[in-house]
């Protein structure tokens, strides 16, 4: 009979695994970014607001880029909850002032939705945090 240990051991495998997904889908997604014109500027980009997972460029917008693995593109937006939005409109703020630059581009806020066998799709805009 296992004590306890077992399911905190089943806990962490589970966290590594959406680590690894994470990670990959990141990946995935930088590349889609990259293949349709995009200039990946920071990946994981960490503040003490909190992270960003992609910021890229193109022409003269930069996006914060929130990045889902879900199965449906509706589990992904649901998936960035206010909290979430909050903290990467911090962090971006954070961005924006170490970068003064990037004041004068177009700011805006997209997830990209990484789906199983899918390309991974981006939705523009997909909250507003500057206002």
């Amino acid at each position: 009979m296992r004590t306890g240990s077992g399911s905190s051991q089943d806990r962490q495998n589970r966290r590594r695994r959406a680590h690894a997904l994470g990670l990959s889908a990141e990946t995935r997604a930088a590349w889609a970014l990259r293949l349709t014109g995009w200039r990946i500027l920071k990946s994981r980009y960490k503040t003490k607001a909190g992270e960003i997972d992609l910021i890229a460029k193109r022409r003269k917008t930069v996006a914060f880029i929130e990045v889902k693995a879900r199965k449906t593109r509706e589990a992904a937006l649901d998936a960035v909850t206010p909290a979430s939005r909050r903290r990467i409109a911090n962090a971006a703020k954070i961005f924006v002032a170490e970068h003064p630059k990037a004041g004068f581009y177009t700011l805006r806020f997209d997830v990209m939705v990484v789906r199983p066998w899918r390309w991974p799709e981006r939705i523009a805009n997909a909250f507003e945090a500057f206002g």
